[in-house]
């Protein structure tokens, strides 16, 4: 099997339900850009044995918010992290940890990104993901609304 489908198998794997429309996506604005992103990505990088899924994702969120310009990706990573096992809260840890070390600008865009993605997470997958913990539901309503 070539790299690009292994890392199309590794995407899939990863991103769940939506892959097939994302790699569409991600084609239709460049093949080549998709080809990359398939090979090294996904194939060279995620498919190492040194981290699990969970960690890679962690990791992935944790970078993206420091990039603090990224809310599209974190979107997309947020939604593979749920699909990998880890929880809302993790996300919103990993976050608020980044505060720190990217500044309370790059934490909030990030916070509002993820917030999107865990409601349209839920609206595919009603019941699909519980929070570890039940009032990080209720926080996020109550910080989206403020």
């Amino acid at each position: 099997m070539t790299r690009y489908k292994q890392g199309i198998e590794k995407f899939r794997e990863i991103k769940g339900e939506g892959a097939e429309k994302s790699l569409e996506r991600l084609e239709s604005l460049s093949p080549d850009l998709a080809r990359y992103i398939m090979e090294f990505a996904f194939n060279d990088i995620y498919r190492r044995p040194g981290l699990d899924l969970r960690s890679r994702e962690i990791a992935t969120i944790a970078a993206l918010t420091a990039l603090g310009n990224a809310p599209q990706q974190i979107k997309v990573h947020t939604v593979c992290a749920l699909n990998v096992g880890v929880t809302k809260e993790e996300v919103m840890e990993v976050i608020l940890q980044m505060a720190l070390y990217a500044g309370f600008p790059a934490a909030i865009n990030a916070m509002q990104a993820v917030n999107e993605a865990f409601d349209e997470f839920d609206k595919r997958n009603p019941g699909a993901v519980k929070p570890a913990n039940d009032g990080i539901d209720i926080q996020r309503k109550k910080a989206i609304s403020a």
